[in-house]
């Protein structure tokens, strides 16, 4: 179990495969979750960046996902992209 922590959040040698998942989790359920309290254009901006980031790990992991993970992935984002549009 504890080997799971310094799973690499993609494999390889890139950038990200550095990255501890926990790391991006709990940065994701910060940005998420600021973003979702303060609303506004400040809210939106932190959301913003959010959509942006998994819109960038989308497009860099897609060749590697299978169709249901592709379609699974790109509901999460639409989701994202409403919400971050409903706090203006």
């Amino acid at each position: 179990m504890a080997n799971d922590f310094k799973r690499a959040l993609v494999p390889g040698r890139g950038p990200l495969s550095r990255v501890p998942a926990p790391a991006v989790f709990l940065l994701v359920l910060t940005l998420f979750g600021v973003g979702v309290w303060v609303r506004g254009p400040v809210g939106a901006a932190l959301l913003g960046v959010l959509v942006l980031a998994v819109a960038g790990l989308l497009a860099a992991t897609w060749r590697l996902l299978t169709p249901s993970a592709r379609v699974l992935r790109v509901l999460v984002l639409c989701v994202l992209v409403l919400v971050t549009a409903s706090t203006l």
